[in-house]
This record gives structure tokens, sequence and C-alpha cells, in this order.
């Protein structure tokens, strides 16, 4: 039993990465599933959708491998954070859509809730701030206004979990309901100092505690997939969310070591060790990851929601390329956006701003503009928002990074990578493997069942592909992040000053 498989459930996709225990991958089946938007400002998804996509790319994976259950010592799950699916107990059916991590349509309410009171408590117990991107109004909302479900949760009926636990049970056949810390502390209902469920939340939210999953350390025994999905039973030892697993499978083991993911967002973290890391710049304190018996580990996080969402837009919204990699080639027809900027605020924005009524913009076009000027814009833009990040992030650790370790598919572009570079003033890292999101959940998996002794184990797996360095002048560095700042002010509070 010498390969990891690695569920990799993200935002637009479900993957299956079968890795050898060097941490190359073997085989990988990827199929997209349906985004679904009812309303402006929301997201969903087919809960079942997802679980049927990713099975069949599991044995789509185990079919181009060539591979049996046997050769399979371990499977780890990693999966897009926040969104909210509730279920029936007894069925296993979902009684709605799944709501997103992206989704804008508790932004009203959370002004029942937001209080300074409140606000110190969320971020005090949780490292997180009261903000419709996290679990629970999404939760609260399934509950408010889906018929009869807070009558049945309320007599048991029903159970709640982000992704990670949607696939648990059915990979269990509904004989799991747990989660994992990564997970459940992005909630807005788990206490990282308690390492618990917090009941005064749960009160603030009106969550019942009976819809929750256990909670479990990352790397530890959560079951084993029922014998038809595979062929025979194959044990799950890892579930981990997908930010932190990118940090994990880039090896940022120790204090003070950060990446930056470019997916549908772009997340930007920091590993704060067992120290709890309150931040004062408008980021969040998250859990990393806990491994069986031990304290867990922290990290500050920078959460961006448009990342390579937002060359997705430049291909679907405007149609000005075919393909999200013919971004690369059409911003580097032009040497400079020519004052052209792009503010990609379609989903509100992040850290560290916090705004959910931002909304995209573009500002300084002229006649000359083309679409090459917006596409350079768009990619300069998805830089520019992990300077933001960066700055917060010093500002909070008061410790200068040296280097930042990039991932995700947007990571594959050179011409990103050398604006990112060039933005920060910092050498960026990529590493051979660039889905280390996946890489990170099969490492968790492999270290329950003793493929990897330890954490150090695993920086040994770590590879650089190409470091690049920056190359602008500091003049130009500062003028144009000086024009970005003024952009996101004008992308700001949009929606509130329309009405």
């Amino acid at each position: 039993m010498s390969y990891l498989m690695a569920l990799d459930e993200g935002t637009t996709s479900c993957r299956t990465i079968i890795f050898d225990v060097s941490g190359s991958s073997v085989a990988t089946a990827q199929e997209e599933f349906d985004q679904h938007f009812p309303n402006p400002g929301w997201v969903e998804h087919d809960a079942s959708q997802i679980w049927e996509t990713q099975a069949k790319t599991m044995r789509d994976a185990m079919e181009k491998a060539k591979l049996g259950p046997a050769d399979i010592a371990a499977v780890g799950i990693t999966n897009q954070r926040e969104t909210v699916v509730l279920w029936d107990r007894a069925t296993g059916t979902p009684l709605h859509n799944a709501i997103v991590w992206q989704d804008r349509r508790t932004a009203d309410d959370m002004a029942r809730y937001d209080s300074p009171e409140n606000q110190e408590r969320v971020r005090t117990c949780t490292g997180l701030r009261l903000d419709p991107y996290f679990s629970a109004t999404k939760l609260a909302w399934l509950l408010d206004h889906v018929e009869g479900a807070r009558d049945a949760a309320e007599n048991g009926q029903l159970a709640f979990g982000t992704i990670d636990t949607w696939l648990l049970w059915n990979l269990t056949h509904g004989a799991v309901h747990a989660t994992d810390v990564s997970n459940a502390c992005r909630t807005l209902l788990y206490n990282i100092k308690d390492q618990a469920w917090d009941e005064d939340l749960l009160k603030l939210f009106n969550i019942p505690a009976s819809l929750l999953p256990e909670v479990r350390p990352c790397s530890c025994r959560f079951g084993e997939t029922e014998a038809s999905i595979l062929g025979a039973p194959v044990i799950i030892g890892g579930m981990i969310g997908d930010q932190q697993s990118a940090l994990f499978g880039q090896a940022c083991i120790e204090p003070g070591m950060a990446k930056t993911t470019y997916g549908t967002g772009c997340f930007l973290l920091m590993n704060t060790g067992t120290d709890i890391v309150q931040s004062d710049h408008g980021l969040l304190t998250t859990v990393a990851w806990q491994l069986d018996g031990c304290e867990p580990v922290h990290a500050l996080e920078g959460s961006i929601f448009m990342g390579g969402a937002s060359i997705q837009w430049l291909r679907d919204g405007l149609g000005i390329i075919e393909q999200a990699v013919d971004v690369n080639t059409l911003a580097a027809s032009v040497e400079h956006s020519d004052g052209v900027m792009l503010v990609p605020a379609f989903a509100g924005l992040g850290a560290p701003y916090w705004d959910p009524y931002a909304r995209g913009t573009i500002l300084g076009l002229t006649r000359g503009s083309t679409a090459a000027h917006v596409a350079r814009a768009t990619l300069e833009g998805i830089a520019c928002q992990v300077v933001d990040l960066l700055q917060a992030m010093e500002g909070d650790s008061g410790v200068r990074l040296s280097e930042v370790r990039v991932d995700g598919g947007a990571a594959a572009s050179d011409l990103l990578l050398q604006i990112q570079s060039n933005l920060l003033d910092r050498p960026v890292l990529r590493p051979t493997v660039l889905e280390t999101t996946a890489l990170g959940a099969a490492f968790m998996a492999g270290l329950h069942v003793g493929v990897y002794e330890n954490a150090e184990d695993i920086g040994d797996h770590w590879k650089l592909e190409r470091r690049f360095e920056p190359d602008m002048a500091k003049e130009h560095r500062e003028t144009h992040l000086a024009s970005w700042s003024r952009a996101v002010k004008r992308a700001c509070h949009w929606v509130e000053e329309e009405e």
C-alpha cells in the first residue's frame, strides 16, 4: 500500500489525485459541477451533484492509475470551506442547495448580530469576524427559510456540515457525522481556545446543537469508505480545509512561514505555531491543523474572494478570452496597464477591508484602453490584494516575510507571479507540485497510517520549481500601489451608496 488518495473538492470542480509516497502525482481525475446564481450576490451548489461528481473522480483516478483499493494506504479530504449543507439524517437528502462561501445573501442580516459585545465575543472566541462569509448566518438562513427545517432540526432529524462533513457522511454511507478542527473553526460557532462548539455563539445565531458534527483532529481515523465506492473499504485518515491544507502541503511547518494560494479566491496564510495571534489589521486567526494527540497549530489568514474567478469573469462575463490560460498572452501583449485599475470586488471585499457592499470596479479607462489593458489590470488587481494582505500580516506579526510560497491553478502563470513579486518586493517561490491543497490532505492521511513519521518528514518532499525575483523600480511600485488604494476606496460601499 504505497499510494495516497486525496479528494480535493473545490468551488467549481471535484478532483481526485493519487500521490506516491514521494508526493508525486500518479493520476488525476477532475470534473466541473454546476454553479447556481438564483439572485444577485447568491451562490449555490447542488450538494448531491458534488458527491456524485467526487465519487466519479475517485473511480476515474483509480482506473487511470491502474490501482485497486488494496494499493491505497489512506484517503484524505480537503474542501471549499464555509459552504453549508443541511440534510435529513434518515434519508441523506439535502433540504436545499448548498449555500456557498461566496454567497452574500445574509449581508443585511448581520445587523441583528452586530454589536461591540458580539464583535468582541466572535473575535476572541473564533478568531473570525461577523461577516456573511462564514457558515453561521448561512445555516441560520436555511433554518428560517426552508419550510419545516427549524422544527426538524429541533427534533434532531437534520444534520449540518461543511463540504468535508457532507463527503465523509456519503463516503461512510451515513455512518460518520464528523468534521475536523480546521473546518469547524470557520463556522463562527467553534471556540478555538476551548476547542469546542461554543454555547453562547449557538444561542446568538439560534443554531440547535443537535445539528453539529463531532470535531476531530485533521490527521486521525475518520472511518472507512463504504465498500461499493472503490471495491473494498479504504481508511479515511485525513481531513483539512483547503487553505490550511495548502499551507501544510507547502511544508510551511515552522512559525513565520507563509504561502499564497491562487484558486477561485486567493488566500495568504502564515504559520504562527501554537500561539493564537489576534489580528489588529483585518486578518483572521484560524486553526491551521491539528495532528492526532498534539496541540493545534494556528495561522493568520487573509481571504480574497475573487482570485482566479476574476480571470474566469474575463472569459465568461466579458468574453475577451476563450480559455483562462489565454489571459497570460493577452496581458503580456502590453507592457503595462496604461493607468487602468481593476478592483475585483465582484463578491464584496474580504480582508483587510471586509466590505460586503463593495463591487467590482474598473477605473482609468481612456479611448486607448484595450482588452489587453483590462486583462493586465485584472492580474495586477489580484496581486495588489495579496500586497494588502502581506502588509497587514507583517503589521500583526511584527515579522517581515522574506519570501512567499505560491500554489493553485493561477500560480502556473509566470506573468502573474512576476507581477506579484514586483508589487510585493519579495521573492515568490513556486514548487514543482502546484496542487499543494490536495497534497496537504494526502500528507495528513499518510501521517495517520504511518507513511510519514512526523510533520518534519513532510518538509523533505517540498521542491522548488522556479523563483521569481522583483525587478520593479521602487518609485513605480509606490505609485502603482497608491493608485490601487484610491481605486479600492471608490469600490467600497457601492451598493449602500446606490441605495
